[in-house]
């Protein structure tokens, strides 16, 4: 099961256990906060207002912390003109516990099974490449210049 999710003014689309980085929340490290979906999905795809009633997405905020540092660097040759400007994003670390679809039915984790090989594969053949069929053109086989005719009335 996914949802789709408002946070920040962004749309995130989520799982159940997924960590998520958006912009800082104004909630404290380990608090938890329920989020409307803007759609659900899973067996059923859930969109309109109707279908998404009693639907909830629980996340927990994990950590505050900064992103990476983003430096802008202007410069226009010949007229000394250069700037430099930089910034770091505040963020939050949210991991999505549940999604609950609105009948209740909550999201299950299941373990994703290996798949196993059913048959192996043999490279294919290498294919030597054909002989030139044509071989460079010598005077001989060069077609005549066309002569240039000149009308003169």
């Amino acid at each position: 099961m996914y949802a789709v999710i408002e946070l920040g003014g962004k749309q995130y689309k989520v799982a159940q256990g997924e960590e998520l980085l958006v912009d800082r929340l104004d909630l404290d490290e380990g608090k938890s906060l329920s989020l409307t979906p803007l759609l659900v999905g899973g067996e059923t795809t859930a969109v309109t207002a109707a279908e998404l009633k009693g639907a909830r997405v629980k996340a927990k905020v994990e950590e505050h912390l900064l992103g990476d540092k983003i430096r802008v660097f202007k410069y226009k040759p010949k007229s000394g003109y250069r700037r430099t400007k930089g910034h770091r994003s505040r963020l939050s670390r949210v991991t999505i516990q549940t999604i609950t679809a609105a009948g209740g039915k909550k999201a299950e984790v299941k373990p994703t099974a290996k798949v196993k090989p059913t048959a192996k594969v043999k490279p294919a053949a290498k294919v030597k490449p054909a002989a030139k069929a044509e071989a460079k053109p010598t005077k001989e086989t060069k077609p005549a210049k066309a002569e240039k005719k000149t009308e003169k009335e």
